[in-house]
């Protein structure tokens, strides 16, 4: 989901402190940042989505540039964000959330009642799926299928070049792939 046209009326008002331009880029993007954090592995994926979506706030004036680079920047923020997080709890982001299933944030993340529907009852394969991924891999497609972003806003987020990210991308889908004609990961 993204804010299209009103994307720099919405900045312009959510700059001057306008509830409901804080709620519409709150609506579009806490869902698919929440995804992104448990993904990742976060240990506490509400904390650090409110730690963003804090930082934001705070550097909201500053920011230059068009919606990609914003949903990029926010990304950037909360992936600084779970960083710090793990630091603090000394654990490495390597494992993804165990209390809360990764298709339950996706599922809450999805706008539409068809994507809803496609992931009702498969959070164990997603899970499982996901957890045979590498770590970069993993990263990948969250940031592209989660939260949506580009291969370009995906490259500036992880640190890398956007052939790594295709890269990265097509290994991932691939490793999926095999997994599901071998019948490793049968659905549900």
């Amino acid at each position: 989901m993204t804010l299209g046209p009103a994307f720099e009326s919405i900045l312009s008002a959510a700059r001057v402190g306008e509830d409901w331009a804080w709620a519409e880029i709150y609506r579009d993007l806490a869902g698919p940042v929440r995804g992104y954090l448990a993904g990742k592995g976060s240990p506490s994926p509400e904390d650090e989505a409110a730690d963003t979506f804090l930082n934001v706030a705070r550097g909201i004036a500053s920011f230059t540039g068009g919606e990609g680079d914003f949903r990029s920047w926010v990304f950037s923020i909360a992936h600084r964000r779970m960083v710090d997080a793990h630091r603090r709890s000394g654990r490495r982001p390597e494992a993804p959330v165990a209390d809360e299933t990764l298709a339950l944030l996706v599922r809450e993340a999805a706008p539409s009642a068809e994507q809803h529907a496609l992931l009702r009852g498969q959070a164990e394969t997603v899970d499982r799926l996901l957890c045979r991924l590498n770590a970069r891999q993993r990263e990948v497609l969250l940031l592209r299928v989660v939260a949506g972003l580009s291969v370009k806003e995906t490259a500036e987020v992880v640190g890398a070049s956007e052939s790594a990210v295709k890269v990265a991308q097509h290994r991932a889908v691939a490793a999926l792939r095999r997994d599901l004609d071998r019948g490793i990961l049968d659905p549900v």
